[in-house]
């Protein structure tokens, strides 16, 4: 850990640890995510916290990746991290806590809904989280791992991208890093998967993923068909024989814009298509952009 500046994170002693989530308590788990469970906490600052528990069982990898790429990243739409605690069989990563949960439960839960602005809002954060790690001076940070549980939303609404486990970042004047394929189900790139060059259009793929899923409010791969078939293939059957309203959330009631709808339904299938094809971060920013503009006219 010694490359890191000591100005960039905190080191958090174990006590006070365990004494901000009253010892791992049952009542304070709030997820799991690729290498440990998470819990809620209070520093006795009265500052709320989120902490990662990662058991040494392969995942410290994981860990030194997330200290190392995360500590001196700063940005409003990224989750901050706070500070670390090792020891010799497990150690913590601890983040702000984001107070609304995950853009996952906000979509599929039964009792949450999310208003059209709120999820371009949302889109919006997310694109411009993404765009800054792309072209961050000392080498584009690529995720790897963009879904809905990795998008956390604040009280205020506000969204922020966490879980940087398996993120890569490529050294200045190379275009991609050759890595085994890692990811989640339904959201990591075809190209990345037969090729295994991971480069910031790896991240774009996901996050179109994400984008039909926010504008859709289904699952990544719905199964409840005689034959499974992927959002996108979905998506792209629709814009042959119907109408991209067809495909909107049944939540949405109707209350948006068509014509940003069609502009986001496009851009999503832009963002899924083969490498050449798809967007940067700013461009999809940009169309995100555009679209609130029209939807608040």
């Amino acid at each position: 850990m010694t490359q890191l500046e000591e100005s960039s994170y905190h080191k958090i002693s174990l006590k006070k640890v365990h004494s901000a989530t009253n010892n791992l308590s049952a009542d304070n788990f709030i997820g799991q995510g690729i290498a440990g469970k998470v819990y809620k906490g209070i520093l006795s600052d009265g500052q709320h916290i989120a902490v990662k528990h990662l058991i040494n069982d392969g995942h410290m990898e994981t860990f030194v990746r997330e200290v190392t790429s995360l500590a001196h990243v700063k940005h409003p739409n990224l989750v901050a991290l706070l500070g670390h605690c090792d020891g010799e069989d497990e150690c913590f990563l601890v983040y702000e806590l984001c107070h609304n949960g995950n853009l996952s439960e906000w979509l599929f839960g039964k009792d949450k809904i999310l208003t059209w602005i709120q999820r371009l809002e949302i889109s919006i954060d997310c694109a411009r989280g993404l765009w800054f790690l792309h072209t961050y001076p000392e080498g584009c940070i690529v995720h790897r791992d963009i879904k809905p549980t990795n998008i956390l939303i604040c009280t205020n609404f506000l969204a922020k991208l966490s879980d940087f486990g398996l993120s890569k970042v490529i050294s200045v004047g190379h275009s991609y890093v050759s890595s085994e394929v890692r990811g989640t189900f339904g959201y990591v790139d075809p190209e990345y998967q037969n090729n295994r060059h991971v480069n910031s259009s790896t991240d774009v793929y996901s996050f179109g993923m994400v984008l039909l899923q926010i504008l859709s409010g289904q699952r990544v791969i719905n199964m409840d068909l005689t034959r499974p078939m992927p959002l996108s293939k979905l998506a792209k059957n629709l814009r042959k024989g119907g109408h991209v309203t067809e495909f909107a959330d049944p939540k949405l009631n109707g209350e948006y814009s068509v014509e940003a709808f069609g502009l986001v339904f496009k851009l999503a299938l832009s963002c899924t298509a083969p490498k050449q094809q798809r967007p940067s971060m700013e461009q999809v920013v940009a169309a995100l952009e555009k679209s609130l503009h029209i939807s608040k006219k």
